[in-house]
């Protein structure tokens, strides 16, 4: 049997900052990470002109980058983008990327998801709330208190999209044991779901061709 997560903050950030290297060869390289989210986020249509987003648990920004470049894409206009995460070395190395391109509509800050109160003023009202594989390094009874911190910030009616590790063979393996998370089944996710209450509760899947990483994760999509 393996141990569920009960790594602490200090502990996540001491992982992503020991294997960032790592993560982005093996994930958003090898794995092909990226890609399968840009194809979620493209065909969901999830921006507007406006629109301020929220990405919790940014890391080095994989989500924040294609949320922005879809904006681009569709040349949208007045769009904010926030992202938060505990690990300086990850949010290093998305500021870099921010300079590098000249980007003044990114804003980052370290912050622990299970304390959004500390959050500054000005980073709430959101109009969009995105998580990719954050959740699953907090303990599973501390689930539905940080989809509940991340409804919060969203404006009423406005939908937040979470991307997180399913219960099966293969992630017991590459995502339980080797990166010290949780991975879930879909009925431990509907039972937090239904703790926090939205109005709405989807299992979305990535389309072809990035069919087989519905292997890797449930996508849900939350309306407020």
């Amino acid at each position: 049997m393996f141990k569920r997560s009960t790594l602490k903050s200090d502990s996540v950030k001491k992982l992503y900052t020991d294997k960032i290297n790592l993560y982005h060869f093996f994930f958003v390289g090898f794995l092909r990470y990226a890609k399968g989210l840009e194809s979620v986020i493209k065909k969901g249509n999830y921006l507007k002109d406006n629109f301020k987003v929220l990405d919790a648990g940014c890391g080095s920004g994989v989500l924040t980058k294609i949320l922005y470049q879809n904006a681009r894409a569709q040349k949208l206009n007045h769009i904010t983008f926030h992202g938060f995460d505990l690990t300086p070395a990850m949010l290093e190395r998305f500021k870099n990327w921010i300079n590098q391109n000249n980007i003044s509509n990114i804003n980052l800050l370290q912050a622990d998801v299970l304390k959004i109160d500390n959050l500054p003023d000005g980073w709430s009202n959101y109009d969009l709330v995105a998580s990719s594989a954050m959740l699953e390094y907090l303990p599973k009874d501390k689930l539905a208190k940080a989809i509940s911190n991340l409804k919060n910030l969203l404006k009423p009616e406005c939908k937040m999209i979470i991307f997180i590790t399913r219960k099966n063979f293969i992630n017991k393996w590459l995502i339980e044991k080797w990166w010290q998370a949780n991975i879930y089944t879909k009925e431990e996710l509907t039972l937090a779901l239904n703790q926090v209450g939205f109005s709405e509760i989807k299992f979305k899947r990535f389309p072809f061709p990035y069919s087989y990483k519905n292997l890797w994760c449930y996508i849900l999509e939350l309306k407020k």
